[in-house]
């Protein structure tokens, strides 16, 4: 199934996009979804992200703290980084282990975004933001994010935009520490190169980078969904033509067609 494209503009988005999308639009886009139809909730959402200014520090909770809440569950993310400028950040974590009493002073100052740990980032840079992880996303990035299907997010600043806050719930939920760097990877752009190995069976993500061809080991991955996201080229998900810049969906990976692939990336729901 190919899953429909949704345009959203935002006031941190971008005027020009990629040429898949069809190039300049004259409307400040800072996502672009994909959605199913009425009737089905996939367990992944897929997003491209068009930054032109800071978005909100911002946090989710995990399964137990969403449920607490009335959610199904928490909420995960995964950055592959398309494009960054020189000095492009994302700020994950902090720099040190702080109170939450200092976190909640620095953010109700206007002082939060010192605590964070700013990380520059390139093209093929790839993140996974554990449920608790303190982020944001900086100016001038391009980027794939995959995330859990829920709607869940505490905002612990946001730049003086009229939008609501939630700091004691975000203090709740948030690990007042550094970014683990086992989580981040450097994926190779010449090369068939899978990430599965990166993490542990634990989470509830899986997120791999194809380049060109199958491999061995995503097959293998036990998952209840997979959509593929072509970066160049086209793939077949259930007999349904792909192309870049769009999104198909299947439960089962060898519903898959990579054969007439550039590069794709593959996300999993994993079981």
């Amino acid at each position: 199934m190919k899953l429909k494209r949704k345009f959203v503009e935002k006031p941190w988005g971008q005027e020009a996009l990629p040429e898949i999308f069809h190039g300049a639009n004259g409307k400040k886009v800072g996502e672009i979804w994909f959605e199913a139809p009425k009737g089905i909730s996939p367990l992944l959402m897929v997003k491209y992200l068009f930054t032109s200014e800071k978005l909100s520090i911002q946090v989710h909770p995990n399964d137990r703290q969403a449920r607490r809440v009335g959610f199904p569950h928490g909420k995960d993310e995964s950055w592959y980084i398309l494009d960054a400028e020189p000095d492009a950040v994302l700020g994950l974590g902090l720099k040190k282990a702080v109170s939450a009493t200092k976190l909640k002073t620095a953010a109700i100052l206007g002082e939060i975004e010192q605590l964070l740990d700013w990380k520059p980032v390139k093209k093929g840079d790839f993140f996974h933001v554990p449920a608790g992880t303190i982020h944001a996303i900086g100016p001038g990035i391009s980027l794939i994010e995959v995330q859990r299907n829920v709607d869940i997010t505490y905002r612990l600043y946001d730049y003086g935009r009229p939008r609501e806050l939630h700091l004691d719930e975000a203090i709740a939920v948030a690990k007042l520490a550094p970014y683990d760097m086992k989580y981040a990877s450097e994926i190779a752009l010449d090369e068939t190169t899978s990430l599965s190995g990166s993490f542990s069976g634990s989470l509830p993500i899986g997120l791999f980078q194809i380049i060109g061809t199958d491999d061995e080991i995503v097959p293998k991955t036990a998952s209840k969904e997979w959509q593929v996201i072509p970066l160049e080229g086209s793939v077949t998900v259930r007999g349904k033509l792909i192309r870049a810049g769009e999104c198909g969906i299947c439960q089962h990976y060898a519903d898959i067609d990579l054969a007439k692939n550039g590069r794709s990336l593959i996300a999993c729901a994993v079981s």
